[in-house]
């Protein structure tokens, strides 16, 4: 084998190390839980849970899971606009269109006493396992 193949397989080894060992931190310093969408569903199922859409304003209207409030949380004020629109005493189960931003979200969430649970995958992962939106 040449040098430059072994070069090339060392180098793909440690990417792959490198992204396996920050997969497992995220994991290891998340304080919330995240869940895939059978488990999102029985979840959002109680009235004591407040159901959040971090995506913006026109994603939201595009469709959105029933009953979720709308704070994007890429506006500045996210958390102020949070503390608004939520109680500390009702857990939130958050969403977005893929899970970025939800993970952030969530993140911002229970570093301000939130409880969260985060929707893996987000809404994409939602319509395709065939689960219910609105517009």
């Amino acid at each position: 084998m040449s040098s430059r193949i072994i070069s090339l397989l060392i180098a793909a080894a440690v990417i792959i190390f490198a992204w396996v060992a920050y997969k497992i931190y995220c994991k290891l310093t998340d304080k919330f839980k995240t869940v895939k969408s059978d488990e999102f569903e029985k979840i959002i199922s109680s009235k004591e849970i407040v159901v959040l859409d971090v995506r913006t304003a026109e994603e939201f209207a595009s469709g959105h899971i029933i009953n979720a409030v709308n704070i994007n949380v890429y506006e500045s004020n996210f958390i102020d606009l949070a503390k608004a629109e939520l109680t500390e005493e009702k857990p939130v189960a958050v969403y977005c269109r893929s899970g970025v931003r939800s993970r952030k979200a969530a993140s911002q969430l229970t570093k301000n006493g939130y409880e969260v649970v985060n929707l893996d995958g987000g809404i994409l992962a939602w319509k395709r396992h065939g689960k219910a939106v609105v517009c």
